[in-house]
């Protein structure tokens, strides 16, 4: 497995590297809180249920219980209630569709755009969260079939820095957050320049 630099902390990021279920989750909890804390969040609950970071543990637990567990401080999220649900919701399709093994997921896709559909298909995965994760699989675990660049779109692209799929580093990491943060300025120069009376 390819060695990660995602969180800061070494013991989660060598889940990261050696867990395609980490992974997996740690893109699931990736929206609205910094790309560290997330994928730092499967090392978490592992640590919160005993060590091991266990979809079929996940998924027979009372999804009160989880979202409670999630929520401990620190919370593994900035709205743990929802996302812990969503985790958990991700690890019950595991269980009840792959075996427990999100490498399942996509093990059998041929092409790239099977790939993506097939992430796209799990739980709090939209198009674009589910391109940016078959970019993380190509850039990152080898995942590269036919297609692959074009169905991760923008995230293909070699040297893009404009995800988590290009973090190696603190300076990639840094070159992400400032592609990042010019698109957001770009898209609110976008939407002020459509609002009515005001001139592009």
């Amino acid at each position: 497995m390819t060695s990660f630099w995602l969180t800061g902390d070494p013991a989660a990021d060598a889940l990261l590297a050696d867990d395609d279920n980490a992974l997996l989750l740690g893109m699931v909890l990736d929206q609205q809180v910094p790309m560290e804390k997330a994928f730092a969040g499967p090392a978490v609950i592992a640590e919160r249920m005993g060590g091991r970071l266990d979809v079929a543990a996940i998924a027979a637990t009372p999804e009160e219980e989880f979202v409670a567990l999630c929520a401990e401080r620190p919370a593994i999220h900035r709205f743990p209630g929802s996302m812990g649900l969503r985790v958990h919701q991700v690890c019950r399709v595991l269980v009840e569709d792959f075996d427990g093994q999100a490498g399942l997921v996509w093990r059998d896709a041929t092409t790239g755009a099977e790939v993506k559909r097939a992430i796209a298909a799990l739980p709090g995965f939209g198009q674009q969260k589910a391109a940016i994760f078959t970019a993380v699989l190509a850039k990152r675990r080898g995942v590269r079939p036919p297609g692959w660049a074009e169905a991760a779109g923008p995230y293909g692209e070699p040297g893009c820095f404009r995800s988590v799929a290009d973090v190696v580093d603190a300076e990639s990491l840094a070159k992400v957050r400032a592609t990042k943060r010019a698109a957001k300025a770009e898209a609110k120069a976008g939407v002020a320049a459509d609002e009515p009376g005001r001139k592009a």
